[in-house]
């Protein structure tokens, strides 16, 4: 046996575990555990977080408006379109496709289940990562798992050395996952599909996007925000509207297509008599490993770059994270999952697959049913600026994470090693390495789930001091910062504001 056999061997025993049952189950049982603490937040206030961020991005011109040049955070809805650009990606094309042709319709169902838990996750993760955030040398906001890990949970009794190992731990998981799931394997997705489709040489397109996304990255988190705050609305707006007018043009699939979730999802006899799809627990694995794949809630990754946001209330932050859930698999998966159901790729009544197409051929596939030929090249760009988003994206989750390990100085040449394996992944078959990346990737979610269970005492009280406050008129002081300093600072910011309000 060869050393990469051993490797090969060793991380897939690992991989198993991780993006195994037991922890899709803790991911989950998190999710559960928080949306109980927080009294089911974000159904009970589903208008009201959904008017503070979607209706804000249109109301309040504070959600969107851009800092100075010389104030390093970013806005509201900058923060929001980072880390969507880092979650939507190939998972939601790729992803879903996976899900359906192994896990059977019914897998969109758990994947919904997924996700409305997972709102609750990834609002814990950003109330803690505004909470637990400090400022570093650039006057940049850094925060994240590995921040709350070792001033939260490092706080409480005989936990410092504890939290300081796991904060450690979930920063070098998360800088190695970066290298492989944020960055190879997004740019060998776009390479494949652009020589595929377009017959561009893959030396081609990584040179072309190692420039454009040096020019990028190196310019910092504001660089990047300025970017993807573009980029994101386009991206997202064009392939939603792709998949609504194919669904659409297959209307009368949609209620069959439904059925066939609803039925696979609990292994239901179909109308011939068949089991629709491949079984409960086929299609509650793969609809878990899907969802949580895609939309990265518990992995502990999208906090860093929200705790980037010029926002006050860790509560606000954490609408944003329970809306980047909602937007990221209620919406953009769920309309994959429909545009590939309703165009006849899979038989609804029994679930098995009728074309031999795979990940995001399958798709194609089912685009070019209305588009035509038109369909596969629609498919091929929203990869590349899918897949290219979440590199940039993800360069933010990296560079945090090294701040954290080595200083802020150190980040510049995590930076430029960063941009030079653009060109790296889009030439070689790195097969192990996506597997390797993928491991890691998972593994970020045991310190933080275990950051966010311990310190979820602390989110209840956060959530319940911002509620009495906001709604029930209570005259208490808001809980902004762990950090007495910075707790002062974010209450005189605030006066201010409300001066500057009062007078206007």
């Amino acid at each position: 046996m060869s050393m990469f056999d051993l490797i090969a061997n060793i991380n897939g025993a690992v991989n198993s575990f991780v993006w195994g049952l037991p922890m899709l189950v803790l991911l989950v049982g998190t999710g559960i555990l928080m949306t109980v603490l927080t009294k089911c937040f974000q159904l009970t206030h589903f208008k009201y977080w959904m008017k503070h961020t979607l209706g804000g991005i249109f109301r309040n011109k504070k959600v969107t408006e851009h800092t100075s040049k010389e104030d390093r955070q970013i806005s509201q809805f900058q923060s929001l379109c980072t880390a969507l650009a880092a979650t939507i990606g190939t998972g939601n094309i790729a992803g879903v496709a996976a899900a359906l042709a192994t896990g059977g319709p019914g897998s969109i169902f758990w994947m919904w289940i997924t996700a409305f838990f997972g709102m609750m996750t990834n609002y814990s993760e950003n109330v803690l990562g505004i909470f637990y955030r400090r400022k570093n040398i650039h006057g940049e906001w850094s925060g994240g798992a590995m921040y709350y890990l070792s001033d939260g949970l490092g706080n409480k009794k005989g936990c410092k050395k504890i939290g300081k190992a796991l904060a450690v731990l979930f920063a070098t998981f998360c800088v190695i996952a970066s290298f492989g799931i944020g960055n190879m394997s997004q740019i060998n997705s776009i390479a494949v599909n652009m020589n595929t489709v377009f017959n561009i040489p893959s030396v081609v397109t990584g040179a072309v996007l190692m420039l454009v996304a040096g020019l990028v990255i190196v310019g910092g988190i504001k660089r990047i925000a300025s970017v993807t705050e573009k980029l994101v609305p386009f991206m997202a707006v064009a392939y939603v509207l792709g998949a609504i007018i194919i669904v659409i043009f297959n209307y009368s699939q949609i209620v069959p297509a439904f059925a066939a979730i609803i039925k696979g999802a609990f292994a239901m006899k179909a109308v011939g008599g068949g089991i629709v799809g491949s079984g409960v627990r086929s299609a509650v694995t793969w609809g878990m490993k899907r969802g949580v794949f895609s939309n990265e809630a518990g992995l502990g990754s999208s906090v860093m770059v929200h705790s980037a946001s010029n926002v006050k209330e860790p509560v606000q932050q954490g609408m944003w994270g329970i809306f980047e859930v909602f937007a990221d698999t209620i919406v953009v998966c769920t309309l994959t999952a429909l545009a590939v159901l309703t165009s006849g790729v899979m038989d609804l009544n029994t679930g098995a697959m009728i074309s031999q197409a795979e990940k995001t051929a399958l798709v194609s596939e089912s685009f070019s049913v209305v588009f035509g030929p038109a369909g596969g090249a629609f498919i091929a760009i929203a990869i590349l600026l899918f897949a290219f988003s979440t590199t940039l994206g993800w360069s933010i989750y990296g560079t945090k994470a090294f701040e954290y390990l080595f200083g802020t100085k150190a980040t510049i040449g995590y930076k430029v090693l960063f941009v030079v394996f653009i060109v790296i992944g889009a030439t070689m078959n790195l097969e192990l390495a996506w597997d390797l990346s993928d491991t890691f990737n998972g593994l970020m979610a045991i310190p933080n789930l275990i950051g966010v269970i311990t310190l979820s005492g602390t989110v209840s009280k956060i959530t319940k001091n911002y509620i009495d406050r906001k709604f029930h008129g209570k005259d208490i002081t808001p809980m902004y910062s762990a950090f007495p300093v910075i707790q002062r600072e974010q209450e005189e910011i605030v006066k201010a504001e409300k001066k500057e309000e009062a007078v206007i």
